[in-house]
Order: structure tokens, then C-alpha cells, then sequence
């Protein structure tokens, strides 16, 4: 039976995030996992919504079901996708067509069956200039042009006449959410910090907007400076209805950075979910070390591997295995053959079932410069893998208690991570024990339960709020009329009648 804690707020429910990639990350991972508890334990249904030129989209839902990551009453919605499936109707008749992209070779081009679907064009700098998006039948779908004083998007009709325009993408996005939401009361969750920035200035009464920061919103962990990436977005966190963080202390330092750049807004702090993975019964090995990370600059994996190396020197046994994929692939391999431990540190690319390792390992290693709330530290903490992990905001240090379910260490300090590993090797095996079970015992904190709770609270809490503010301009008897509405919301919630 569902708690009435549990439960939703009544309305539309939308999950957006500019797009979903085959190797999809932490974030991503996050977002899918919060979805479907909000359809299991929630009781509402989630639109998840992408805004990307990936071509293949009804393929990815077909994977994503087939491993569990989407169930009933979760489905992807693409933009493009639908404007190809239904085309909006006219508006106005002064519409000048746009000249098609005539091919170049570093064209990025999507196919689909052989059928161009879209045809983009950059800057040396990475920024987009002009796309063309067809159709799976070959016509004309849209045309985008991004530079003045031709910036506009037309779409056009299937026989190639133009239909409607829109002069930027972000008024296009927009007028999509209006058709998504109908007016009807709506709640829009954004996770992606690049689909941020059209949700920032989107205000409509029926629509609760949150955006869910993942990672540090400081760079280099100074107070009062925002990484580039997100300080447009949140600069503007006031034209959010709810700025929400995965811990407590980014929580007090993003409320202090706000108000030194006199920004008003309403932040809280929600943890992602645990996955836990049923007991496996295969034997673990407090020898055996894992990370479970993209292979990216900020993760920091060459000092993992400086560590494990450092480690055997002192204990021969132990053993590590990299999982994932990314750019820095190259450079980590050189540094495994440059410190002689290809046999010990073994590389094995990306794997979608990778956390279930976190089971047969003893230990798992985070080396990143910032995080928001590692997912992998509280999984590996549900599995009872013990965590070794640099003191960086945010995440190791709000999650581990040091040498009780884990251990921290100062940031950069290699030494002492070796020390952290060899020294759990020396540990007594009860004590090593309890500490796994101190360790499951934290990360059920963040079960999917209570998470979902913790958002149906916020999310009844964002909405009367909003209600509350929209009325501060209307007669007296209007905003008491309001007000006795979110108290009988409130009761009602609390007693599930």
C-alpha cells in the first residue's frame, strides 16, 4: 500500500534534460532512477523530456525498457521527434523560407535508415551556426539559424511551406512546454545545466519549476565563485520555483554565494537515490579495489591509480579494476604502463552492470575534484564496498564518517590514500565487517522510500509557495481563500483521505 508521505502531488510530472547518450553518466542515471521511483512509490506517471538531435530515440526507449531503466507510466519525449510526428499549425503568412546547408565535410549529420534527419554546422569554437532537421521521409522539417540578422528557426509543412517561426530556440522550447503542460497544473524537474537556462525565464502560474544541481556550483571550491557553466543559471535562481542541491553543506554555501550577488531564491537540498542491488553470495575480497567513473579530467582517475600503485608497493595482493569510458582513456593507460602495474590495474571499459561489483570488491576509491553527491559513493556504501575518498565538495565528507563507515582524505594527498588501503588490509576481519555494515546502514538513508518522500514534500511545499507569492497582488479574500487551500492540501496529504 502507498504512503500518503509517498505520494505526489497531483499534476503533470516532467523530467528534462537536453539529451540521453548511450554511456549516459551519473546524472542521467539519477534522473531515471527518481523517475521511476516517482511512478512506484509517487504514483504519477513522468514525461521524460530531451530537446537533443540524437535520431534514435524510439530504439533508446526500446534498450531502456528492456534493462528496467523505463517502466510503465515513464516515456521519452523528444522535440524534434514530435514536430516530425505532428506538424503545429500556421501561424502568420509572411514566412520567408531559408535556404538549405549545401553539405560540407565536418558537417555533424544524424541518419536514420539511411535518411538524413539532421545536418549541423559549427564555429571553430564549437558553437552552432545553422541546422537543417528533415523528416523521416526525406522532407524539410525545420531550419535553424543561430547567427544575426538571420536568427530564427522555421518549420515548415510537409510539401515545404513554411508554418511557423520562432527567433530563438529557447521561445521554441517554451512554446513546446506550453503544449506539454496545457495549463494544467505541472511540476518540471531540470536536471541538465545546459537545458537550464530556457526553464530560468519560464514563468507560468499552472507550471512548478525545479532545477536539480548535480554537481559543485564553485569553482575550485572558493566561496562567491561560480563555475562558468552554472552561473547564468543560477544568478537567475530566483526565476526558479525551487533550486534543489544534494546535500546539506552545498545547500549553506549556495544560499551565502547567492546573496553575495544579491540573489533571493528558495534552495534545498534532496540526495539522489541508492541502488541496492540484492546480495550476490559471492565472496568478496578486501584485496580488490574498483572505480566506477567516467574517464574525464574532473574524476581525476590517474591519481587512483598513483595510489593503487603506491598501495602494492607496501602490500603485494591488492588488486584494481577501472570501469568506464572517456576521453582521458589514453593518458590513465600510459600512467598504468609508466608505474609497471598493467597486471594489477586493469582497465575494463564501459559496462552498464559495473555497480554490481561493488559486491566482490572491498573497496572502491573516489579521486574527483567536485561532485554534488557521488552516486557510486552511496552504492558502494550500499553494498557494503567501503569507500576511500578525497575530502572534496560535495559529498565524501557529508556521507562517511572517517574510519567508522569509510574512510576521507585530504584532497591531493596520494599518500595517504595508499595508507587508507594497506591499512584496511591489516584491519581485524570483525571490524572490517562492522564497518560494512555501518556503511548500509548510512546509504539506506537514501533509499528509494525515503527520497521519494522527501520530494513530495518539497514539491506540495514549491507549489503552495508559488500560489502564495502569484496572490500577494490579489484582494484580501483571494489570498485567504488561497491560503486555507494549501492548509487543506496539507491535511489531506498528511492523512491520505
Amino acid at each position: 500500500m502507498m504512503r500518503a508521505d509517498s505520494r505526489l502531488p497531483h499534476g503533470r510530472h516532467f523530467a528534462l534534460t537536453w539529451g540521453i547518450s548511450d554511456h549516459y553518466g551519473g546524472m542521467t542515471n539519477a534522473m531515471l532512477r527518481r523517475s521511476r521511483s516517482f511512478r512506484r512509490i509517487g504514483g504519477v506517471d513522468v514525461d521524460i523530456l530531451t530537446l537533443d538531435d540524437r535520431p534514435d530515440y524510439a530504439e533508446l526507449d526500446e534498450r531502456l525498457r528492456a534493462a528496467g531503466e523505463l517502466i510503465d507510466g515513464l516515456r521519452i519525449r523528444n522535440i524534434w521527434d514530435e514536430l516530425r510526428r505532428r506538424t503545429p499549425p500556421a501561424k502568420g503568412t509572411d514566412i520567408d523560407p531559408v535556404a538549405l546547408l549545401v553539405p560540407a565535410d565536418d558537417d555533424v549529420v544524424h541518419e536514420r535508415d539511411g535518411v538524413v534527419l539532421s545536418r549541423r554546422r559549427s564555429r571553430a569554437d564549437g558553437a552552432p551556426t545553422a541546422v537543417d532537421r528533415f523528416r523521416s521521409d526525406g522532407t524539410l522539417l525545420a531550419t535553424e539559424r543561430a547567427d544575426a540578422p538571420s536568427r530564427r528557426i522555421v518549420v515548415y509543412a510537409e510539401d515545404g511551406t513554411p508554418v511557423r517561426v520562432w527567433k530563438t530556440s529557447w521561445t521554441l522550447y517554451r512554446w513546446w512546454f506550453d503544449r506539454l503542460t496545457a495549463g494544467k497544473t505541472s511540476y518540471m524537474l531540470v536536471d541538465s545545466k545546459t537545458a537550464a537556462r530556457c526553464v530560468a525565464g519560464y514563468r507560468r502560474e499552472n507550471v512548478t519549476t525545479v532545477h536539480i544541481v548535480h554537481a559543485s556550483h564553485r569553482l575550485g571550491g572558493r566561496a562567491e565563485t561560480l563555475r562558468s557553466s552554472r552561473a547564468s543559471v543560477l544568478r537567475r535562481a530566483g526565476d526558479y520555483d525551487d533550486i534543489v542541491v544534494l546535500t546539506e553543506r552545498q545547500r549553506d554555501d549556495l544560499v551565502d554565494d547567492l546573496r553575495a550577488f544579491d540573489v533571493t531564491a528558495r534552495v534545498r537540498a534532496i540526495p539522489n537515490e541508492a541502488e541496492f542491488l540484492p546480495h550476490s553470495g559471492r565472496p568478496r575480497s578486501n584485496t580488490y579495489g574498483v572505480v566506477v567513473a567516467s574517464l574525464e579530467t574532473r574524476k581525476r582517475l590517474e591519481h587512483a591509480v598513483d595510489a593503487v600503485a603506491r598501495a602494492r608497493e607496501l602490500d603485494q595482493r591488492i588488486e584494481f579494476d577501472v570501469f568506464g569510458d572517456g576521453p582521458r582513456e589514453s593518458d590513465i593507460r600510459r600512467r598504468v604502463r609508466t608505474l609497471g602495474v598493467e597486471e594489477h590495474v586493469r582497465l575494463r571499459g564501459f559496462d552498464p552492470e559495473a555497480r554490481g561489483v561493488f559486491q566482490v570488491a572491498g573497496f572502491s576509491l573516489l579521486t574527483s575534484t567536485s561532485e554534488g553527491l557521488p552516486l557510486v559513493l552511496i552504492e558502494s556504501m550500499a553494498a557494503g564496498c567501503i569507500p576511500i575518498a578525497y575530502d572534496i565538495r560535495y559529498g565524501p565528507a557529508d556521507m562517511i564518517r572517517d574510519g567508522v563507515d569509510g574512510f576521507v582524505v585530504p584532497e591531493r594527498d596520494i599518500e595517504k590514500m595508499a595508507q587508507r588501503i594497506v591499512e584496511l588490509q591489516s584491519m581485524p576481519a570483525a571490524r572490517i565487517e562492522a564497518m560494512r555494515r555501518r556503511a548500509m546502514a548510512r546509504a539506506a538513508e537514501f533509499s528509494d522510500v525515503a527520497v521519494t518522500r522527501q520530494w513530495a514534500r518539497e514539491l506540495r511545499s514549491a507549489f503552495d509557495a508559488k500560489r502564495i507569492e502569484s496572490a500577494r497582488e490579489l484582494p484580501v479574500r483571494v489570498r485567504l481563500r488561497r491560503r486555507a487551500g494549501v492548509l487543506r492540501r496539507r491535511i489531506q496529504w498528511m492523512t491520505g483521505r
